[in-house]
């Protein structure tokens, strides 16, 4: 039901990052990270609803009270994602500048991304976000982020 994922963090330390399990416990076979897709089979039918009610973000709470991640930030992403990217992508890395957040401007801006052309787009959202970090910009985020969960938008 809970499981744990390497993910990256500020200044690119790998930290655990919890969730509600929401794809069969095979999606990932040999280890292979896959990115998720629109209707992508390996969701269960409870996993859909967790998904797109955003209730298998809520464990991540502990790694914001653990210090590996703020409310606001660029989401984390998984290790293997970000070598690959930054070797692809000019300034990957400067995203993580900042702490990870649950929520962030990209995720606001950007439809869910599940391919290396998104993460080049959102990573544009990500950097904006670092630049102009701010308490107001944070608290903007936040409402928003609020606004989409209530009206469900966004979610996969």
């Amino acid at each position: 039901m809970l499981y744990v994922q390497e993910r990256v963090g500020l200044e690119g330390r790998i930290f655990k990052l919890r969730k509600f399990r929401s794809m069969r416990i095979d999606a990932e076979q040999a280890g292979q990270a896959k990115w998720a897709s629109k209707d992508d089979p390996r969701i269960t039918r409870v996993g859909r609803f967790i998904r797109k009610t955003r209730i298998d973000e809520l464990p991540q709470l502990l790694n914001v009270l653990a210090g590996d991640m703020c409310f606001v930030g660029p989401r984390p992403e998984r290790p293997q994602f970000v070598d690959q990217l930054s070797e692809r992508i000019p300034y990957y890395r400067e995203r993580h500048w900042v702490k990870p957040g649950l929520t962030g401007w990209a995720q606001l801006c950007y439809p869910y991304g599940a391919s290396e052309r998104d993460a080049k787009e959102k990573l544009q959202y990500d950097l904006y976000y670092v630049k102009h970090r701010s308490v107001f910009f944070d608290l903007f985020i936040l409402l928003e982020t609020a606004e989409v969960i209530l009206w469900g938008r966004g979610a996969r």
